[in-house]
């Protein structure tokens, strides 16, 4: 019954169990009442102890049912309980043998009530009551009927001792089968939360690594436009300009000429569209420090939570792809922010340096331990802080990460400055 209450076991075991410990007492001593009092009927005196002694019995067992569950729960009450039981029933026992039944019930109480090891004496005390009862009649006059009687009782005590002791066993096993099973189950809903779990990432990572095929072949679309055609315009356009400056230009060849030109910069006008088109969102209409003033807006109308937004430095152009893992860098930070900091104050600083940009995002929320989660891994056990890393750091640029529980985190990506090219 280890881990069990008693009514959980009774139930447990079903409905015979619980009325072994509730009906089957009252029935067999109202019984041995009627027989006693069928016997004993010419000794009023003796009657009245007698049924004196039951009725003990019987309010005493009542006692113990009205008493609180959690009374009932534990070992020492139920101990005396069962102490007290015992003894009545030896008193009734040594007045009558055929009180002798009455050890059924006491041996219900006994596998019912005592916890282990105190099930075994109490269960050998039951069993010397009942040898008892069974040899009552027997003289015990010479050491052959006394040696006869202590065989009986050690024979009684014996085979409910063992009773006892495999009972004990087969509920250690039930008990060890059944954490068992809990543990098997325990491990599937772990596995199913992890396969959850993996099965998120694994999209999440999909999406992202889409996006950054998408993204690359948008900078390598505006790089080759940028690195043809847009050059070619421009040493055209250059080439035309540098022939007015020498030569003048003959009176008939003069619309011609400025027809080429107009066309040649129209098209270089195009090409640079093309270029800016190319530029991944939300960059296409903004710089990279209006971009994170954008999104950090944004951010704070749905979190409520105002974020302050620094520039310093002299703002100016970097590659395509350096502004947008910078850009993507605020968001994945922003976002962890929103889903483990409960912070009370955000800072989102971009500082224009002499060789590289920076950016740093900074909380007063929960922080956690790097010591513990040394892997580049966002708080919840994700890839977002791992994905951070690996786009800066293909740029020839470095994260940092900053934090200790309770006193808030800092991200910081600085990305070397490498021109975007600007047209000629």
């Amino acid at each position: 019954m280890s881990g069990q209450t008693l009514w959980q076991w009774l139930t447990a075991q079903g409905r015979g169990a619980l009325l072994w410990v509730t009906v089957v007492p009252y029935l067999i001593l109202g019984v041995l009442a009627v027989f006693t009092v069928f016997l004993e009927r010419s000794d009023g005196g003796a009657l009245l102890v007698d049924l004196v002694l039951c009725a003990a019995v019987a309010a005493w067992t009542l006692w113990m049912f009205t008493l609180h569950p959690a009374w009932r729960e534990r070992p020492r009450v139920m101990g005396v309980f069962f102490a007290v039981l015992v003894a009545l029933t030896a008193v009734l026992v040594l007045r009558h043998s055929w009180y002798g039944f009455l050890v059924i019930s006491c041996y219900g109480y006994a596998f019912t009530l005592l916890h282990w090891p105190w099930r075994l004496p109490g269960v050998a005390a039951v069993a010397v009551l009942s040898g008892t009862a069974q040899v009552s009649d027997m003289p015990k006059a010479t050491a052959f009927d006394l040696a006869v009687y202590l065989s009986v009782v050690a024979l009684n005590v014996a085979i409910m001792s063992g009773v006892a002791w495999f009972s004990w066993a087969d509920e250690k096993e039930k008990e060890r089968r059944r954490q068992a099973l809990d543990e098997v189950s325990r491990a599937n809903r772990l596995l199913e939360a992890t396969l959850a779990e993996n099965a998120g990432l694994h999209t999440q990572l999909l999406t992202r690594a889409r996006e950054a095929g998408r993204l690359d072949e948008r900078q390598r679309m505006a790089r080759e436009i940028h690195d043809t055609l847009a050059q070619g315009l421009t040493g055209i356009i250059t080439q035309l300009q540098a022939a007015e400056q020498i030569h003048e230009v003959p009176a008939e060849w003069r619309r011609p000429f400025g027809s080429v030109k107009r066309l040649a910069r129209e098209s270089l006008s195009e090409a640079r569209r093309s270029v800016d088109a190319l530029r991944p969102e939300p960059l296409e209409t903004a710089h990279l420090s209006e971009a994170v003033a954008d999104i950090a807006g944004r951010w704070s109308k749905l979190h409520g939570l105002t974020v302050e937004v620094t520039t310093t430095g002299t703002v100016r152009p970097m590659a395509p792809e350096a502004e947008f893992a910078l850009l993507r860098t605020a968001q994945e930070a922003l976002a962890n922010v929103a889903k483990h900091a409960r912070a009370t104050r955000v800072g989102v600083t971009l500082s224009y340096l002499e060789h590289e940009v920076a950016l740093d995002v900074r909380d007063d929320g929960t922080g956690f331990d790097l010591a513990g989660n040394p892997r580049p891994v966002s708080r919840d056990g994700g890839f977002g802080l791992g994905i951070m890393r690996q786009r800066v750091e293909d740029l020839s640029g470095v994260l940092r990460i900053e934090s200790e529980p309770g006193a808030g985190t800092g991200i910081s990506a600085c990305i070397p400055t490498q021109p975007a090219g600007s047209a000629a």
